[in-house]
């Protein structure tokens, strides 16, 4: 960096500090040496946060507080680094180079360094930004780029180096062919490779002098389309000007790497016949040919075919290695096409070479085929030759005829025709062997039993092709057209074929199959169908696809595509991407939510980087999310989605983090809520369980039906006064606690901190009191707990009542909290009942005691039960069971019968409970019921009105819940 003029030191420091490199990308260690762990360095540089593509400038933004430095003048240059071109950040002051003024009274313009005369505009020195060409001419110019890699075609571009030979380049006989296709500044890349021609490690763009501009490790395994198709793809992404000008002047080349000594090298030439390629070939050395004339040699024919009235095939070819040592001039050379299981020859051709080149040659032929080789050459059937008319044995190339080279995908989006919910995608790509593989997946319409199918829209009447409706099963269709003739290739190579969904309710999808280039996210199985949240039927109706991928360096690749939304007459539509990753499908669970981008129009290709371990853990589990909003969040689009990540990028923990195991508690949600989990405070909590908040430890918590419940814990009162108590309560205990003389007669302080009782798993200081909690009801008032400070014994006894100055069955409890009953204010004579007419049965008390004439095991050998709150009871007993902080439950009574132990709430009819609400609405006392029947219509009442709030909470009560 240079730096030059006054300026101050502050600044310099700033400056000085700013990431002028581009950080190495991690590389996962699937390759052992260390010459294939080379990171991989793009050509563009980092200022602050932003990335600066090679060869712009810009002014400082050195941020808060000193903005923008408009003295300070950066650019982004190549710099070499032995043989490869990285980049850097140079800035200088361009305070020195203002021009000299003739005006009197010079002005500081905004925006400027330099002062200038009024009037004149031009003072400050000009950005060297060259005039660029919009991006559709550029991509228009910068199509149909293909390669031959051979071992004649890798020559030295070093004069320093040998020429290659096969004596020490063992990649000398292997062969390659390749297409490029610039698209949004990337280069996309797509090989064949020969049979005998195994995956390079690396890749590598170089320029004429051998300096390597762009290189990236291959993925040894490839992804699902890779491996479908036998190609490899990749893509070159934001490609600098610079470099995309020596791609249009044809001086940019192309070096797959084995080892250091072993490689090819080709050139990326402009090869017309590639914009209507339909079929490729990748020709090698045939059976019996001379090795040594033939070492180092291959061939690319691409292929194009019409069917129209009369089927005609164009083959263009280029190729090497096909001449004697003689042969300079007017060579001749036979082009066969013949079926490579038959011995037919469908055409034979003769063409001349004019003067025989060592690296590359070119040809072509065309010529009138029946439709019947026309579907041969669609089915894979036929093979294509070169050979020399001198000595076609000896000198000969000869490969199979297959889909193109090209990595393309065909998908589309499904929008409904008419006002709808339903909404879908599709998918569809060639094999290796030249079957159609193709996705469907449809929403909306699964009760509908919808007809899928293939209709060519390319001509004047709609023509249905394919019938896809035997492969869908649960709205997803999955598998493959074995043999697809001209009929069906050729409005898909055009975008003339479309993908429809009907049902006989008037239901309609429809979306045409475009091509994409494939590379990174769509190297995978499927992509992702987002959904609306919103159920209004809509027409068209927004709807997303998107695919994603996790590379090598535990980058997240993703390209999405969106259609359907209502179109508006403002500025463009702006939309978010967000992704999000969570560890449960638990309420109050965190979910971790970023934003990915913010962008315009209907597509995007993008990527992230820095991703957690975790994150990409969840991600590879099936628990991650991507949410596409308008900027209004009016139309909102959703799904889960997984990617498979590269083992190198995934955490590795231990048993005993329990932060890690709390993020790979992957669980999957529940679908009934009683049975789940809890998420409070960073941990999770079964379903039942209780706990103190570890943020407020005067707060007791529990898990119910899915949801985390907290009270704050109320202090009963206590029978000491101030001077009994302790001064200072150890931490955790809320209430003030009663001194215990053990610990006062033996003055040992230590000792009454470890003395103490525990009931619930919660401990207590002795001599200490606290309300029992008791879930789902919380805490229970009407009963205070002690801690004995002798004994250490719990007692739970209930709040002693006054008596009544009324009878019994006129009493009310004036609110749901109150412990004790208490008199109406006025009674009605006509309401006063007898207690006699009234009077409840009830058990005999010696028959609710457990029995002591015989011994346990003869009670339980003839049929008696174990009861946790008493018993043994005899076959046949009724009792009312009895708690410990509760005393005896009236309302409930248990029954054993053959060893088991059944107990039921008292059920009081639907009629008395609305009697008991309207009377207890008007103020008025209840004398229709008991105790039981007022307290199960109060909590009947309170249950009816969450489940109206919560329709979700809604399940019906089992006698266990009741007892």
């Amino acid at each position: 960096m240079h730096l030059h003029g006054g300026l101050m030191l502050p600044i310099l420091f700033i400056v000085a500090s700013c990431p002028f490199t581009v950080r190495a990308r991690k590389v996962a260690p699937l390759i052992e040496d260390d010459w294939a762990r080379r990171p991989h360095r793009p050509a563009e540089c980092m200022f602050g946060k932003q990335i600066r593509e090679l060869g712009s400038t810009w002014f400082a933004d050195l941020g808060p507080p000193f903005g923008v430095m408009y003295c300070i003048k950066c650019e982004c240059i190549p710099v070499q680094k032995k043989r490869r071109i990285i980049a850097r950040v140079q800035c200088r002051n361009i305070k020195n180079e203002c021009p000299k003024l003739t005006c009197d009274e010079p002005v500081l313009l905004p925006d400027r360094c330099c002062k200038s005369c009024p009037g004149d505009f031009n003072a400050d020195i000009a950005q060297d930004i060259p005039a660029q060409l919009t991006s559709e001419e550029e991509e228009r110019s910068l199509k149909h780029f293909g390669t031959l890699l051979t071992g004649k075609t890798s020559q030295s571009l070093r004069r320093d180096e040998p020429s290659p030979t096969s004596m020490y380049n063992s990649a000398y006989n292997y062969l390659a062919t390749g297409r490029f296709t610039f698209h949004r500044k990337n280069i996309y890349y797509s090989f064949y490779l020969s049979a005998s021609t195994p995956r390079p490690r690396s890749i590598q763009f170089i320029d004429g002098s051998g300096s390597i501009l762009e290189e990236q490790v291959i993925d040894p395994v490839g992804g699902a389309y890779q491996n479908a198709t036998g190609k490899l793809c990749g893509v070159w992404r934001r490609v600098p000007r610079d470099y995309r000008k020596l791609l249009r002047e044809e001086r940019l080349h192309v070096s797959f790497l084995w080892e250091p000594s072993s490689s090819l090298t080709g050139q990326l030439s402009r090869y017309r016949a590639l914009s209507t390629e339909q079929f490729s070939s990748l020709l090698e050395p045939a059976m019996g040919v001379d090795r040594s004339l033939m070492a180092g040699a291959g061939a690319t024919a691409i292929v194009s075919a019409s069917s129209a009235s009369a089927p005609s095939i164009h083959v263009s070819l280029v190729f090497n290695g096909l001449f004697l040592p003689n042969d300079v001039a007017d060579v001749s050379l036979i082009v066969q096409l013949e079926h490579h299981e038959k011995d037919y020859v469908v055409l034979r051709e003769e063409i001349t070479v004019r003067k025989p080149s060592n690296e590359l040659n070119y040809g072509e032929v065309r010529s009138a085929i029946s439709g019947t080789d026309l579907r041969l050459l669609a089915r894979g059937k036929l093979s294509i030759s070169i050979m020399s008319r001198k000595d076609p044995q000896a000198l000969r190339l000869m490969g199979t005829v297959g889909p193109r080279a090209t990595c393309d995908m065909y998908q589309t989006l499904l929008l409904s025709e008419t006002p709808s919910m339903a909404s879908g995608i599709a998918w569809a790509f060639l094999d290796r062997i030249g079957a159609l593989r193709y996705g469907v997946q449809l929403i909306g319409l699964e009760e509908e039993s919808p007809l899928v199918t293939l209709v060519d829209e390319g001509g004047k009447r709609r023509m249905e092709l394919e019938d896809l409706t035997p492969s869908l099963i649960g709205g997803f269709a999955n598998g493959s057209l074995d043999r697809p003739g001209p009929r069906l290739l050729q409005p898909l190579f055009n975008e003339e074929l479309s993908v429809v969904a009907a049902s006989h309710l008037g239901s309609l999808l429809r979306g045409r199959l475009l091509e994409r280039p494939v590379a990174d996210a769509r190297d995978t199985n499927a992509p992702v169908l987002l959904q609306r949240l919103t159920k209004e039927p809509t027409h068209p109706g927004p709807v997303g696809l998107i695919w994603t991928a996790v590379d090598l360096d535990c980058s997240l690749h993703y390209e999405l595509e969106l259609a359907g939304f209502p179109l508006t007459s403002q500025e463009p539509r702006t939309f978010r991407l967000y992704l999000e990753t969570m560890p449960m499908m638990a309420q109050g669970a965190p979910v971790a939510r970023r934003l990915l981008e913010e962008f315009s129009g209907y597509s995007l290709e993008g990527s992230v980087t820095g991703l957690s371990p975790m994150e990409l853990y969840r991600i590879e589990s099936g628990i991650g999310f991507l949410e596409v909003t308008d900027k209004s969040s009016t139309h909102i689009l959703k799904a889960p989605f997984k990617a498979r990540a590269p083992f190198s990028c995934l955490p590795h923990y231990a048993d005993n983090d329990v932060a890690s195991v709390v993020a790979y508690n992957l669980q999957p949600p529940r679908s009934d809520i009683e049975t789940g989990a809890c998420f409070h405070e960073t941990r999770f909590y079964e379903e039942g369980t209780q706990w103190t908040s570890s943020s407020d430890p005067c707060s007791m918590c529990h898990c119910y039906r899915g949801l985390a419940q907290c009270d704050t814990v109320p202090c009963p009162t206590i029978s000491c006064g101030l001077g009994k108590q302790l001064k200072q309560p150890p931490t955790g205990h809320c209430c003030a606690i009663c001194t215990d003389p053990v610990a006062e007669t033996n003055t040992t302080v230590k000792n009454n901190a470890t003395r103490g009782c525990t009931l619930a798993g919660q401990y207590h200081l002795a001599g200490s009191s606290w309300h029992p909690y008791l879930p789902p009801v919380g805490f229970d008032t009407c009963a205070v707990c002690t801690c004995d400070a002798v004994t250490l014994e719990v007692k739970c006894p209930r709040v002693q009542c006054p008596p009544l100055e009324c009878d019994e069955k006129i009493a009310f409890r004036p609110d749901k909290k109150a412990c004790c009953k208490q008199c109406p204010a006025t009674t009605p004579r006509s309401n006063v009942v007898t207690s006699a007419l009234n009077d409840t049965v009830r058990l005999p008390r010696d028959q609710a005691l457990p029995s002591t004439k015989r011994t346990v095991e003869e009670i339980l050998s003839s049929g008696g039960c174990k009861y946790p709150l008493g018993g043994p009871y005899e076959n046949g007993m009724e009792w009312h069971p009895r708690l410990h902080s509760h005393g005896e439950m009236k309302c409930v009574k248990c029954r054993c019968k053959n060893g088991e132990v059944r107990c039921d709430r008292k059920r009081c009819p639907r009629s008395l409970c609305n009697s008991i609400a309207h009377q207890m609405k008007r103020g008025e006392y209840v004398a229709d019921a008991d105790d039981c029947c007022t307290a199960q219509c109060e909590h009947r009442a309170r249950r009816h009105h969450r489940n109206n709030h919560h329709p979700a909470r809604r399940h019906s009560v089992t006698p266990r819940e009741l007892s």
